[in-house]
């Protein structure tokens, strides 16, 4: 199918509102004459490139060195612009394509030069809001998932505590309803965005029933009083992306703010873990691409006795393994989205896209580190920044022992209870 040319240069968005809003109409009528192939988005992400590369990328070396990114001010350029609601409903400031549009967009994202900007992004479009799209009503999308998705409010999703973590169905936190209000008490670990979110997706306890019954999803303003921000927390990685400490002390919230159902919090949780590892793969492939091409630059000039680098045969065929790698694990992830796209349950393959990603990510990192020699140790390239920042991979969204435990029960391997 030849590709329909979409791009207009940013910059001229800059200086007319119209045109943009022109844009933006453009895309959403013709996404029915797109079929869902990302490879036939390149005029769509086209945009997003030169939006990075202006108002992102120059900038990254300064947030990463302060240890945080002003999430207001780069998530109303990508709102604007309407890139923060892709496949979220148009009545909601979204475009109203369907993820496979996300995914693109997920990688092109991948093109900042870090991990922290691109996972704060991936929070407020594929972890915080799927469910409130998906479950909430009318009035709390309009409060909270609009401005989300114009990039006029910050979200952060509330789920990871004190040893509840990866066991999501062992978190302590509760909600207690009194009349029209819940009232919550208990505390939230590693919150990305957490110091700058506007509101939480959060899910508590809401009932004394089993742990896959008893919770629920709900939307919580973080300037209500009894919401305190305890620290914002020292990492090895993701350095521009702020993660918080939260603590909640009898903070009233109404009860309609509840997504969904009371007490389906758990399960719509879970569906929301399919969009997010899906994210994550796809924004990881981008940078793990550029971490090779930057390797086969620099050792094709790096010379060691008497000739590049990159000529010794251990070298090249090495980095060929690995760009073979991320082409596999590529065309795994556009398999699991065209299902997804089609109304499939993808728990299974985007378990294993997460769990190769983080592994690939740690040994493509850690590989082409080793390339670099002393310049790799340093905070001065991209290679040493990644090999931080991908660490995560394995650990966030679900760690690797949970996507196998994930995958051996879909596989029916699990012992019998």
């Amino acid at each position: 199918m030849t590709p329909i040319h979409l791009f207009i240069p940013y910059k001229s968005f800059s200086s007319d509102t119209n045109l943009l809003e022109s844009w933006l109409l453009m895309v959403c009528n013709i996404k029915l004459s797109l079929q869902s192939d990302i490879s036939q988005l390149t005029p769509f992400t086209s945009y997003i490139r030169e939006l990075i590369d202006q108002e992102i990328n120059p900038h990254v070396e300064q947030w990463e060195a302060e240890g945080k990114f002003p999430a207001h001010k780069v998530f109303k350029i990508l709102g604007s612009a309407g890139f923060l609601g892709v496949n979220r409903p148009t009545e909601y400031g979204g475009l109203g394509l369907d993820y496979s549009y996300s995914v693109a967009v997920a990688e092109e994202l991948g093109n900042i030069r870090c991990g922290g900007i691109p996972m704060a992004i991936g929070v407020q479009t594929d972890m915080a809001t799927p469910a409130l799209a998906r479950f909430g009503t009318a009035e709390l999308k309009k409060e909270f998932l609009l401005p989300s998705i114009m990039g006029d409010k910050v979200a952060c999703l509330g789920v990871s505590e004190v040893g509840a973590g990866s066991d999501v169905s062992s978190i302590k936190t509760k909600a207690v309803r009194k009349g029209d209000e819940y009232v919550i008490n208990g505390g939230k670990m590693w919150t990305t965005n957490g110091t700058q979110a506007d509101w939480m997706c959060l899910l508590a306890n809401t009932s004394d029933g089993p742990p896959h019954r008893n919770k629920s999803l709900i939307c919580l303003p973080m300037n209500l009083p009894g919401v305190h921000i305890a620290r914002k927390i020292s990492k090895i990685g993701m350095w521009s992306s702020d993660t918080a400490e939260v603590f909640f002390d009898d903070v009233h919230v109404p009860c309609k703010n509840i997504i969904g159902q009371e007490g389906m919090g758990f399960t719509y949780q879970m569906l929301q873990f399919q969009e997010e590892r899906l994210w994550a793969v796809a924004n990881a492939l981008t940078s793990m691409d550029t971490i090779i091409q930057e390797t086969i630059q620099y050792t094709r000039q790096r010379k060691i006795f008497k000739q590049p680098v990159l000529y010794h045969q251990a070298v090249h065929f090495r980095l060929a393994e690995l760009q073979t790698e991320v082409e596999l694990l590529r065309s795994l992830l556009y398999q699991a989205t065209a299902l997804y796209v089609k109304g499939n349950d993808v728990t299974k393959l985007a378990s294993m896209a997460k769990l190769k990603t983080g592994r690939l990510a740690r040994e493509l990192s850690d590989g082409c580190l080793q390339y670099w020699g002393g310049m790799g140790f340093t905070s001065d390239v991209l290679v040493s920044r990644f090999y931080r920042d991908f660490r995560l991979i394995s650990i966030g969204g679900g760690a690797d022992e949970v996507m196998l435990g994930i995958i051996c029960k879909y596989m029916d391997m699990l012992p019998r209870k």
